[in-house]
């Protein structure tokens, strides 16, 4: 004997209750276009002139720190390495997801021939943002990022030699790796990769990306 129809619509408003819960962990479903909360300080930026493609620009140091990710921001850290500059990045994107509140998933290529799948991993999740952190992912990036357009992606410690649109890169004095053969235009040093540098990193760079300034290098001067 078949249930009555009202008993089914009730059963099934409360399934699709039960499934609601913990819904900010199901990134199969839309969310909001995310936003800036607060403002760019002074010095960022000269808001006169906008940035041109692939430029570098020197932001004030700690003019990025009153902006901040709208709720529900989804981020995918895609990181590859062991060495000490690549794990006080990925230390630096960890602690500000917490601090944020961002939803945050991690993808780990197991080992190099695994580099590009792991992209395309990341890719597949359909995140916000794709932080990159490693040397080891650059020439992928570079292979993947112009394919995909509608996806932003921010490099942390490193750069795209021709980025597109959609890549922001965040560099300092002794961190500015751009792929294999390709010249550095400060000598790498891996000492610089201060828990504090990166921090400022990551802010940096995500600040830039939720104020549509993407595309370009942001240079930190920072002591």
């Amino acid at each position: 004997m078949r249930p009555p129809l009202r008993a089914v619509a009730i059963l099934a408003a409360v399934a699709a209750l039960v499934t609601g819960c913990g819904s900010g962990d199901d990134w199969s479903q839309p969310h909001a276009k995310p936003t800036a909360v607060g403002t760019l300080g002074p010095g960022f930026v000269d808001p006169t002139a906008r940035p041109a493609p692939e430029a570098t620009i020197t932001p004030r140091p700690g003019s990025w720190t009153g902006v901040h990710p709208s709720a529900d921001y989804r981020v995918v850290l895609l990181a590859s390495g062991t060495d000490a500059p690549t794990k006080a990045l990925v230390a630096a994107v960890e602690q500000w997801a917490d601090e944020e509140h961002v939803a945050l998933r991690t993808v780990t290529p197991d080992g190099p021939h695994d580099l590009l799948h792991a992209v395309t991993r990341a890719l597949e999740m359909s995140p916000d943002l794709i932080v990159s952190a490693g040397n080891d992912l650059i020439d992928p990036l570079a292979l993947v990022t112009a394919s995909h357009l509608s996806q932003q992606f921010l490099v942390v410690g490193a750069e795209l030699a021709e980025p597109t649109h959609n890549v922001t890169a965040v560099d300092w004095s002794g961190a500015s790796f751009r792929g294999e053969g390709l010249g550095m235009s400060s000598t790498y040093d891996a000492a610089s990769f201060t828990a504090e540098r990166c921090a400022a990193a990551i802010r940096a760079g995500v600040a830039a990306v939720l104020n549509d300034l993407t595309g370009i290098v942001i240079w930190l001067d920072q002591h």
